[in-house]
């Protein structure tokens, strides 16, 4: 089909209630809606992979693996990457892709004026030198041995962005990459319209075209794959089960890495004034009831943040459900039960408020569960869906953070003091030590003791109140055929499209 043709048209009978996979070329998802897209400055985002490529990649199993960089070595004495990059790759607009593109990008990332929350995983790096056009390396002021995982990062085209504003520039809602498929029409709200990239260095892709339909609301994702206006979405549990013996459609149960959790925000002087109220907060929360009510099944109880890393530590304090504990931990920091069934200190009523970021109905339900929960140990706590998150202001947040990639990932810069997402503002010197030490060391013994004290410290001291992992429904008319459905996914179930240039959609 037409690019231009392709709103007026092939859209049009999406959004008014027809299919628009006639022709086994098209494959409509269903999407969360975009502001930008800008992987530089922005933690995830579905719609990267298609577009961009990084140095490196992740297989299906989560190993990392060439893309731009077709080879690298690591020159222990030194601390030094050199990577060796693939020739011939162009842009979408026909430049050349060099060097000088990965050193901008990581440039940009690391530059504090840009403001990205991906800038600590590139704190180490001391210099960026571009040897030549298809050679550059990165000089380390100490190990990291997560870097190369760091190294998918999407990079960026210095021709469209040096001297732009990288968080305000129009390219973030006209993007250029690398990837397997270009971005041909962004109509806002609406729809991401991506068209294969013929050229593309690593194979053209089977399906010519791919739709990111706009649908922010879970119940109308739900009825649109009913329909047939979708091709593939991610669903809540209690929608997906209604597909699972409907024919022409696939079910896909995805383990993931991705955590749901009460974010403290310790910016907020209620939390200077009751931090020692969040362990009896851990104990008060029955997880399995949520894991089971919410989530049908589909997930399981979270203690903390490598549950699906191979560091975790099964032996740290799991806050298994005892309200009698919680309300033992209340009284010894005095806190008096009301006539009303809750506690109060120092004549205050103890409770606080969750908020819960708009259009996702599941962590609604995980913080209206969580809320009644600690209502029924005497604490009073309410939701509100704010129309913006307030990070500095709100007094709690329902938190969705996870990696299945290397152990620093998601939890450095997640729980290090001043880390680019550090939202809680949480700090603990004994936290940061051992998540320095992990990073630093690539033998899995060293690093297992570091992890193993860092889960056992947040557990002392905890910075959110962990309550499920989530495992991610993923439905798909079941003409496409390719989806792995072995691999583990991250936060918000990103990563299905890691192989999208091998699926194909059958007649």
């Amino acid at each position: 089909m037409k690019k231009g043709l392709l709103l007026g048209a092939a859209l049009a009978c999406v959004l008014g209630g027809a299919s628009v996979n006639a022709d086994a070329s098209t494959l409509v998802y269903g999407s969360n809606d975009y502001t930008r897209i800008n992987p530089a400055m922005d933690e995830h985002g579905e719609i990267n992979i298609l577009i961009f490529n990084g140095l490196t990649a992740h297989d299906g199993d989560n190993q990392v693996i060439p893309s731009l960089a077709k080879s690298w070595e690591f020159d222990e004495d030194s601390c030094t990457y050199t990577f060796h990059l693939e020739e011939g790759v162009k842009w979408h607009d026909g430049e050349d892709f060099t060097a000088n593109d990965v050193k901008f990008t990581i440039e940009a990332i690391m530059d504090p004026d840009n403001g990205s929350e991906n800038a600590p995983n590139y704190e180490d790096v001391e210099e960026i030198d571009v040897i030549d056009d298809y050679t550059i390396s990165f000089k380390l002021d100490a190990p990291n041995v997560a870097f190369l995982d760091y190294m998918t990062m999407a990079v960026l085209p210095e021709h469209l962005l040096e001297g732009e504003d990288m968080q305000e520039s129009d390219f973030f809602r006209h993007p250029i990459g690398t990837g397997p498929y270009k971005l041909t029409e962004w109509d806002e709200g609406q729809a991401i319209i991506l068209d294969k990239n013929e050229d593309y260095f690593k194979g053209e892709p089977n399906i010519d075209e791919v739709i990111f339909k706009i649908v922010t609301d879970d119940n109308a994702k739900a009825l649109q794959m009913d329909s047939g206006e979708l091709d593939l979405a991610l669903l809540t549990p209690k929608d997906a089960q209604n597909f699972t013996d409907k024919e022409g459609y696939t079910c896909y149960d995805m383990k993931t890495s991705d955590y749901r959790g009460i974010l403290f925000n310790f910016n907020n002087d209620y939390w200077t004034e009751n931090k020692d109220i969040i362990p009896a907060i851990c104990y008060g929360i029955d997880r399995e009831a949520i894991v089971q009510a919410v989530l049908l099944g589909e997930g399981m109880p979270a203690y903390g943040p490598l549950q699906r890393n191979i560091y975790n530590d099964e032996n740290v304090e799991h806050y298994d459900y005892n309200p009698e504990k919680a309300k033992e931990i209340l009284e010894s920091v005095g806190c008096t039960m009301g006539d009303d069934g809750f506690y109060y200190r120092n004549g205050e009523k103890l409770g606080f408020v969750i908020s819960v970021g708009a259009g996702d109905q599941v962590r609604v339900d995980i913080a209206q569960a969580a809320a009644q929960q600690l209502k029924e140990i005497g604490i009073d706590v309410t939701v509100e869906i704010p129309a913006q998150v307030d990070w500095g202001g709100q007094m709690a947040y329902l938190i969705g953070w996870g990696s299945p990639f290397d152990a620093d990932d998601h939890t450095y810069k997640v729980f290090g003091t001043d880390k680019g997402a550090n939202y809680s503002g949480y700090s603990n010197a004994l936290v940061d030590q051992y998540l320095t030490e992990a990073r630093q060391s690539d033998d899995p013994e060293v690093r297992k003791e570091a992890y193993a004290k860092f889960q056992e410290e947040l557990a002392k001291d905890p910075a959110y109140a962990f309550i499920c992992y989530i495992d991610a429904n993923y439905v798909a008319k079941s003409s496409i055929q390719g989806i792995d459905e072995e691999t583990i996914m991250g936060h918000h179930g990103v990563g299905i499209f890691w192989n999208i240039t091998e699926w194909t959609i059958e007649e």
